[in-house]
């Protein structure tokens, strides 16, 4: 009779790969459950181009720390791979949030293909930070309620109908990532979508680095002289948006939600509606 093998015989099942949105560059804008998961992770390989160390730092002591940035698509996966099949907890470290031109499923095929577990936690995107350093809002009543998150056509084509030119015809507020080296061509497109000289431009470079970020306010006529003086040529998101600079207008329409005039589940109408001029 074949004895049956012992726990410790037996082979272990490989360990979870946690993809984690670092977030934008401030190590303190992680979530919580991002933070727990690299305080008890075997094993850490973090993006060094994009993501800074100290979101490292909540590491235990002996946990297997790794800089993904002179490595290939391969060499990545082939790592996760090896560090899953010593540690129950293994961290793929990803800029912003994973989901976001993150690569995610790049790597997680190779991995549902060697019987890894994997599991995704999300995190702040560079748009998020970047309209928050400036204290502006991507949408504002009966000015903009959609937000397109998109990017130009550089060695990664974009898929019919994605032009920017296309996208920006909306009129509404445009988060364009991985572009700023190609601001002409944000500015051509912008341009072919009938968006005026005048149209108000924001771009953040390393937005919430502490000690780096640099917050530049433009036009569409001025965004690329704008950073050229500035030496901003990499690491930065670029918005364009009616709703840029509403700050300081005199006059807003104001979001229904908080109107005395207005009825909802949780208040009651407390004054008459406002006729209508």
């Amino acid at each position: 009779m074949t004895p049956t093998p012992s726990p410790a015989s037996a082979p272990a099942a490989p360990g979870t790969v946690w993809f984690v949105g670092a977030g934008p560059g401030d190590a303190d804008l992680i979530t919580v459950k991002g933070r727990d998961l690299i305080a008890r992770a075997g094993a850490i390989l973090f993006a060094g181009s994009l993501v800074s160390e100290a979101a490292t730092r909540w590491a235990p002591a002996g946990c297997e720390i790794a800089d993904s940035k002179e490595m290939t698509l391969e060499q990545i996966c082939a790592w996760l791979i090896a560090q899953a099949r010593q540690h129950a907890v293994v961290v793929r470290l990803q800029t912003g949030d994973p989901s976001l031109y993150g690569t995610l499923i790049e790597m997680v095929q190779p991995l549902d293909a060697a019987g890894v577990p994997v599991a995704v936690v999300p995190g702040v995107t560079s748009a998020m930070a970047s309209a928050a350093a400036a204290v502006e809002s991507f949408t504002l009543p009966e000015v903009t309620q959609t937000v397109i998150f998109t990017r130009v056509a550089g060695r990664t084509p974009m898929p019919p109908g994605e032009g920017l030119a296309e996208l920006a015809a909306h009129r509404c507020t445009l988060c364009i990532y991985l572009s700023i080296t190609l601001l002409h061509t944000v500015q051509a497109e912008l341009r072919a979508a009938g968006w005026p000289e005048d149209a108000p431009m924001l771009v953040v470079h390393k937005a919430s680095w502490p000690g780096e970020e640099k917050i530049l306010r433009a036009t569409l006529a001025t965004v690329k002289d704008v950073c050229r003086d500035a030496k901003v040529v990499s690491q930065s998101m670029v918005i364009a948006s009616p709703a840029l600079g509403a700050r300081h207008w005199p006059t807003l329409a104001k979001s229904k939600l908080y109107d005395a005039s207005f009825t909802h589940r949780f208040r009651r109408a407390s004054a008459p509606p406002e006729e209508s001029i």
